[in-house]
């Protein structure tokens, strides 16, 4: 159920969700305290869109081409609270002349640089875009990344503009001149939902997956719904440690696209160390793989993915990671388990998958009165 918890968390003896990363390599960059208390508090930046919206998008087809023909669509959007705020999720649903699209928004707050990260996927990819950044400057959020577009590189530019209480107004433009010059190719406007049965009319199921997704698509149905937990942590990972702590906490679990995605909220404390973290799992329908995305309240930065699969009602999920100056491996498992129980496991090699060593086990029962999904 957890999925991977970041490793920095096993490098320290005393975890505090404050701390930054130590698995990325360009560091962490921090402001002095003073610098610090300058800077605007932006945790409620995206109350104010908590809820249903009715969503109308202008998309320019062939962006950065010369094209001046736009696409119209019409859908729904849900924003829902992550970490009482600290982040959201949003998921967006519609149709237009070019088909049937659904996406998700998972938008992490870093209260190290009152900054937010807005981290896109759809349906058909099953990965995240990497992320656009940035912030509300005057009521209006300002957010920038750089992509490729036709293999080259681009900058991307997103605003979100709140018009009155219920509706809000969001442009993206390409940039392939370094920001000189900007093309808008997408408008789209939401106007808050009041009624529910305004939704009827333009709300769509997902479409039908093949025998081959569904295979993969429903490996991680059995998790949805509320979970206690129980951690063992080894301290001091290949160090030939023996000694390990233990947490308790809860999982919440989530399903999106009918199950072609998920997220999981996890908090959990013990002893000095609490614990605050989400796992946003996508499927790649192409790959039949699934990735395992990861960040903390502490940060609100996405760990390196994991990608993996289920054989035979394990999951096997991998990745490379720096630990203490050193690259290694990480696995994470998961055992076969029932609709009521559950395990995982984190492992780490430092020979190539020759050898691994266990971290990290986690147990999970699920919670009375929870209802299956």
């Amino acid at each position: 159920m957890l999925n991977r918890i970041h490793i920095y968390l096993l490098a320290v003896s005393v975890i505090l969700v404050t701390l930054p990363f130590v698995t990325r390599g360009q560091g962490v960059v921090r402001t002095s305290p003073n610098e610090h208390a300058k800077l605007r508090d932006g945790q409620n930046d995206f109350d104010f869109e908590i809820g249903t919206w009715k969503t109308h998008v202008k998309r320019l087809q062939n962006p950065l081409s010369g094209s001046k023909t736009w696409l119209e669509y019409n859908g729904i959007t849900v924003v829902k609270k992550v970490w009482s705020g600290k982040a959201n999720l949003v998921e967006l649903v519609m149709d237009g002349p070019a088909g049937h699209f659904e996406g998700l928004s998972l938008r992490l707050y870093n209260p190290e640089t009152r900054q937010w990260s807005l981290n896109f996927s759809n349906i058909k990819s099953g990965k995240l875009s990497p992320s656009t950044i940035g912030e509300f400057k005057n009521g209006r959020g300002e957010f920038y990344n750089q992509e490729t577009l036709n293999g080259r590189a681009i900058f991307v530019r997103f605003f979100i503009t709140k018009i009155t209480d219920d509706s809000i107004r969001f442009e993206q433009s390409f940039s392939d001149d370094g920001g000189k010059t900007w093309e808008l190719n997408w408008i789209a406007t939401d106007s808050r939902v009041k009624d529910s049965s305004e939704t009827q009319s333009t709300q769509t199921e997902s479409s039908q997956p093949s025998a081959k997704e569904r295979d993969g698509q429903n490996a991680f149905d059995w998790e949805f719904g509320n979970w206690n937990l129980k951690i063992k942590r080894l301290k001091n990972p290949l160090t030939g440690s023996t000694a390990w702590t233990e947490l308790n906490g809860k999982v919440s679990q989530r399903k999106i696209w009918n199950g072609k995605a998920n997220l999981a909220e996890v908090s959990a404390s013990g002893g000095s160390t609490n614990l605050e973290f989400l796992a946003l799992r996508l499927y790649n329908p192409q790959t039949n793989q699934w990735t395992l995305n990861f960040a903390s309240s502490g940060d609100g930065i996405l760990s390196v993915p994991m990608f993996g699969e289920f054989k035979n009602g394990v999951g096997e999920f991998y990745d490379q990671e720096m630990f203490n100056g050193k690259a290694i491996l990480v696995r994470f498992t998961f055992p076969a388990s029932t609709s009521s129980s559950g395990s995982s496991e984190q492992a780490f090699s430092n020979d190539g998958g020759k050898t691994w060593e266990t971290n990290w086990i986690n147990s999970y029962t699920k919670e009375e009165g929870t209802p299956k999904m």
